[in-house]
């Protein structure tokens, strides 16, 4: 188990791996086109999924990815491992996969933090942040914000100012490659056995940062260029273990992030407060009177840019016109749709508490 131990196992994972006694446990610790590199108690081996598997899978976010709890079975050192279960995950960082309806690409599981990697040169846009941000919240880990390429921007004061009226309960760090302090600012969040995924577009300085934190060179950089489009040095998804016992995972850059599912009321919580003092239960905050979203932006308090955000993020996660408890209440009912929804998820409990089973 000591190779596991370093890559982040706990209890809650050892003890779902009981449930299925003729496999072994491992993680996924690095993702290529059809084919894994797991970490086991026998220690590394590329893997593929079971026939069996792949025959029964139903979405796209299903299959194993980087950070993901298997269960497998090792055959001989010349043949590949193969995986059987995933098991559940605690959280998971995904986007909507392009060119597919209704469909979830998973981009990292069972992470504690993700670094939300912004440059401040082109890259820079706050409806941006505001859209990584709403799936930070929503994917269970804790989001944080990396400013990268500091030494590029003069007036650091007033990015963060900005910041500050977007990044509602979550930590900034601003870095440098050239600034010796930027793994000082981040080891409070890099512990032993914390998993943490970095995220953002091309060329925005994850490698370099991640490169920074191992004391070598794991992984190849590259620039985002005058047009802002990042090369992507990143073609996989890969997990690493730092000197200090804490593992990150880099992830290619993305220039285009769907949003599967978000979390509206942590992200634009401002929004959600002052929605709570309209006049109307189901004010839209356009025209309605009484409007305290209006208000808040007539007064100054609120920037519009960030209400039209919301609005176009609300529609791209299908919860336009949705309450917060109707958002939470379509969540579960995603979450327990193969058992007929939460209202039948309760009733099953129900009837399970009053048989006598826990």
């Amino acid at each position: 188990m000591n190779l596991l131990e370093n890559y982040g196992i706990s209890q809650r994972f050892i003890q779902e791996a009981t449930l299925y006694p003729e496999y072994s446990l491992g993680r996924v610790i690095a993702q290529y086109k059809g084919m894994y590199r797991i970490a086991s108690a026998e220690g590394e081996r590329f893997a593929e999924i079971s026939g069996k598997f792949s025959y029964e899978v139903e979405t796209l976010s299903q299959y194993p990815a980087v950070g993901d709890f298997v269960m497998v079975t090792i055959g001989n050192t010349d043949s590949p491992a193969i995986i059987h279960k995933v098991l559940t995950r605690k959280s998971v960082f995904q986007r909507a996969a392009l060119g597919l309806i209704n469909q979830a690409q998973v981009i990292a599981a069972n992470i504690d933090i993700v670094f939300i990697c912004m440059s401040l040169n082109q890259n820079y846009n706050l409806s941006r942040l505001e859209r990584y941000l709403s799936i930070g919240w929503d994917s269970g880990a804790k989001p944080v914000i990396l400013l990268t390429k500091s030494d590029l921007y003069e007036n650091i004061s007033q990015i963060m100012a900005e910041i500050e009226t977007v990044a509602l309960g979550c930590d900034v760090i601003v870095t440098s490659s050239f600034d010796a302090t930027t793994i000082e600012k981040m080891s409070p969040f890099l512990k032993k056995g914390i998993t943490a995924s970095f995220i953002g577009s091309s060329g925005v300085g994850k490698s370099t940062l991640i490169n920074l934190l191992a004391g070598k060179q794991l992984l190849a950089t590259a620039e985002i260029d005058e047009y802002d489009k990042g090369r992507h040095t990143t073609t996989g998804r890969e997990m690493f273990l730092l000197p200090n016992g804490a593992i990150v995972i880099d992830t290619p850059g993305m220039r285009e992030l769907g949003i599967a599912n978000a979390d509206m009321e942590k992200t634009f919580s401002d929004i959600e407060e002052l929605a709570k003092h309209c006049k109307f239960r189901d004010c839209s905050h356009n025209n309605e009177p009484g409007c305290a979203v209006q208000k808040a932006i007539l007064e100054g308090q609120l920037e519009s840019r960030r209400l039209q955000n919301y609005f176009k993020l609300k529609r791209e996660t299908d919860y336009e016109g949705l309450s917060s408890k109707e958002i939470e209440e379509k969540k579960l009912n995603e979450m327990f749709r193969e058992v007929g929804g939460m209202k039948k998820a309760k009733h099953h409990i129900k009837s399970l508490k009053k048989s006598g089973h826990r």
